[in-house]
C-alpha cells in the first residue's frame, strides 16, 4: 500500500478545532493542490474565500440573518455561533463558465473535486478540517453577502484549525456494500 493510499485510508473530518490556522504558506500550497482538481477544458470553475478572525463574527451574523422572523433565539445564536467552531472558514465556491463541451454539473463537480484537494492537503499539512454545507450554503442572502454572482454556488464550509482533541473513529462500509460489477 502506497503513503496516498495509507493517508485516504486514515482521513477523518475534525469539529472540534482551535487556533492557530494554517499560515499564508501552508494556504498556498493546499490552494495550490486543489487548483489540481480535473478540470475539463481548463476553465478553472471554481474559487475560494478565506475567512478568519471578525470576518467569522460577520459570517456569523450573515448566516443569522437568513433566519425567518418567527425562528427561535436558540435557532438564531446557533447559526451565529456555526462560524466560531474553527479558527478559520474557507468557502469554496463553484463558478461554471458557459461552455459548449463542458456542461455547467461537470463544472460544479470539478470545484466539489478542488475542496476535496484543498481539505487532503490541510490535513496532510497537520491540520484538522470538517467540510460543512447546512441550509446557509443554500440561502441566496449568505450567497449575496459573500459577493456570488447569480451563476456561482457554494459548495461547502471547510472550517479548519488544529486538532483540539480528535473524535473516536467512524465505522466505515465495506467495499462490497456499495461496489457492482457491470457485464452489460
Amino acid at each position: 500500500m502506497t503513503a496516498v493510499s495509507e493517508f485516504l485510508l486514515n482521513r477523518a473530518s475534525e469539529p472540534r478545532l482551535e487556533a492557530p490556522a494554517p499560515d499564508s504558506k501552508t494556504l498556498e500550497r493546499a490552494f495550490a493542490c486543489a487548483a489540481r482538481a480535473p478540470d475539463h477544458a481548463l476553465l478553472r470553475p471554481w474559487r475560494y474565500l478565506v475567512i478568519e478572525g471578525e470576518g467569522l463574527k460577520a459570517l456569523g451574523d450573515l448566516f443569522a440573518s437568513t433566519c425567518a422572523n418567527n425562528s427561535d433565539e436558540q435557532a438564531i445564536e446557533k447559526l451565529r455561533r456555526a462560524p466560531l467552531r474553527a479558527p478559520m472558514v474557507i468557502v469554496g465556491i463553484a463558478s461554471p463558465t458557459p461552455h459548449p463541451k463542458v456542461p455547467e454539473v461537470e463544472q460544479i463537480m470539478s470545484a466539489a473535486a478542488g475542496m476535496s484537494f484543498l481539505e487532503l492537503a490541510l490535513q496532510e499539512a497537520g491540520f484538522g478540517v470538517m467540510w460543512r454545507t447546512g441550509s446557509p450554503a443554500y440561502h441566496t442572502q449568505v450567497h449575496q453577502g459573500l459577493g456570488l454572482n447569480e451563476t456561482e454556488s457554494i459548495v461547502g464550509f471547510l472550517y479548519t484549525g488544529t486538532v483540539s482533541s480528535e473524535k473516536p473513529p467512524v465505522p466505515r462500509p465495506e467495499t462490497s456494500d456499495f461496489v457492482q460489477h457491470w457485464n452489460g
